[in-house]
């Protein structure tokens, strides 16, 4: 069955309308629980006065965001306006040496922040991963990274690094990890980019560069050094037609993003919930569903912003930086679950496509993919959640590939043959509706809580069974037919249909000629419906 595959418009409408019902339904009920429990004993803490003009309480629950956007706005605004006029200026004046300003403002921020001793915990790493990549042997290279970043994940270790940090202000510890853990991977990339290179190793200043980019140091996103390299290298800083406009244009529906968030979180306490058990189990079957699914959209939209605003700087620094997380409404297949692709890049470029290959091998893909959910773990910091999150997904990635070479092999290939296209995609969007939920349970493992994801899954296949469920996965399968018809209109974009060739001027309308003259047609469209498969 081809992506192209279409439906009948009135399917589709109806899809859409269902679905749109769904949304506000689910959501009435949270803002009714949300409504009836502001003054809770157990939401004190984390749901406060907010937004006179409204004159409800606001769920402050989410430290990075309140961190980011309240807490931290004015230090991130002043660093992030600084590096943008510097960069301005060199780009105008010197734009060949524009890296190495780029280089010594990060520096110099860095410093006023953390101090010098931070700087020089941040350079040991630094030579150690660059000497380890002059011997060019490419597992001592990862094998020493590992260990690297293992440090900052083990005591007694973490207490003795943490110990270099001056000052005493809120976001010390915040900093100290994501600067250093960011630097680790960006050191690798690094090292493992110098073994990959033939003639001659990187200067140490292309690491430094690299490295202390500032709108990537503290928070990222990750970008490979070769890509970085390229850019910030480049020359030619010419922008393409309307490119200005575009990042503008971000740049303004990042804060629209940003207000909307905080008025909905005066509404609607999703991160609050989640974290009184007692209140949950009483909470409809409904309710508890929608919480979950949109929990997950929030830290979508919460990474997809604090990305974004980082990227548009970037873009204004003439790099192309990774793209935001795809939104796990538009995710039901387990290969494209990253909220990250700046370390979703990172990890297929070094370890993921490295060792599976074409990924059509079963034992090849399991390697892979157990030594890339084994560097997450470590990226993550293993424990318990972590773990049980890293096991469901990596078997959730597997049983997709064994699922499609069962079904390659016949009977099930003859018997989708005889199937029209779209009857194929119907039956395809069932399956991908228990693989949307499983994406989703695994997820909130990460997200919130182990019991929190236990009780959704009792409510949703157990409990609630027969009712709850047919209608979620129904509603369920509404979604992934409006994202399969999305996915279709953009694969006829980037990729249309030939249309067949025109008749020639002479030809005639005799019977003889008529399958001459339809001959050509299909065997121009032909490739295009192989492609599509």
């Amino acid at each position: 069955m081809g992506i192209k595959a279409a439906l009948p418009k009135y399917e589709i409408y109806f899809y859409s309308t269902m679905l749109c019902l769904a949304m506000f339904w689910a959501a009435s009920w949270i803002f009714e629980v949300s409504s009836s429990n502001a003054n809770r004993r157990n939401f004190k803490t984390t749901v406060k006065p907010g937004w006179f003009y409204f004159g409800r309480k606001m769920d402050t629950a989410d430290f990075e965001w309140k961190m980011w956007f309240s807490t931290f706005r004015a230090h991130i605004l002043f660093a992030l306006s600084g590096h943008i006029l510097f960069a301005k200026i060199c780009t105008m004046l010197a734009p060949q040496h524009r890296s190495l300003v780029y280089m010594v403002y990060g520096l110099f921020a860095v410093w006023t922040s953390m101090g010098w001793t931070y700087i020089t915990l941040i350079l040991s790493h630094c030579i150690l991963l660059y000497s380890i990549s002059l011997v060019k042997i490419r597992w001592l290279c990862f094998v020493t990274g590992l260990c690297t970043l293992a440090t900052f994940k083990c005591e007694p270790f973490v207490s003795w690094q943490a110990g270099f940090v001056e000052g005493d202000f809120e976001l010390r510890h915040v900093l100290f990890y994501g600067g250093c853990g960011f630097t680790i991977m960006r050191c690798m990339s690094f090292a493992l980019e110098n073994c990959e290179r033939k003639d001659g190793n990187y200067n140490i200043l292309e690491l430094l560069k690299y490295n202390f980019y500032l709108p990537f140091f503290y928070f990222g996103p990750i970008m490979t050094f070769d890509k970085f390299y390229v850019q910030a290298n480049k020359s030619d800083l010419m922008r393409k037609e309307q490119e200005m406009w575009n990042i503008s244009l971000q740049g303004l529906i990042h804060l629209g993003v940003i207000i909307v968030v905080d008025v909905l979180f005066h509404f609607m306490y999703i991160l609050t919930i989640p974290t009184d058990m007692r209140l949950l189990k009483h909470l409809s079957d409904w309710a508890l569903v929608g919480l979950a699914y949109f929990s997950l959209v929030y830290d979508w939209v919460k990474a997809a912003v604090m990305f974004g605003v980082i990227n548009t700087v970037s873009r204004l620094d003439h790099l192309d930086p990774p793209k935001p997380p795809k939104c796990i409404t538009m995710l039901y297949v387990f290969a494209e679950t990253h909220f990250d692709r700046g370390i979703n890049d990172w990890l297929c470029k070094y370890v993921y496509d490295y060792l599976g290959g074409k990924h059509d091998n079963v034992v090849e893909e399991l390697v892979a993919t157990l030594c890339t959910f084994g560097v997450t773990i470590l990226w993550l910091g293993p424990c318990e959640v972590v773990l049980i999150w890293a096991f469901f997904n990596c078997f959730g990635l597997n049983f997709e590939l064994w699922v499609a070479k069962l079904f390659s092999m016949e009977p099930f290939a003859s018997i989708e043959m005889t199937m029209t296209e779209a009857m194929s995609r119907r039956i395809r969007a069932i399956f991908n509706t228990f693989n949307f939920w499983s994406i989703v349970l695994y997820n909130i493992l990460a997200l919130n809580s182990l019991d929190f994801a236990k009780l959704v899954t009792k409510r949703l296949l157990l409990k609630g069974f027969p009712i709850t469920t047919i209608i979620v996965m129904f509603m369920t399968y509404c979604l992934i037919q409006v994202i399969k018809e999305r996915e279709r209109r953009q694969a006829l974009i980037d990729d249309p249909d030939p249309l067949p060739p025109a008749p020639p001027p002479n030809a005639t309308c005799s019977l003889a000629g008529a399958p001459a003259a339809t001959a050509p047609a299909q065997a121009v469209a032909d490739p295009s419906k192989e492609k599509a498969e």
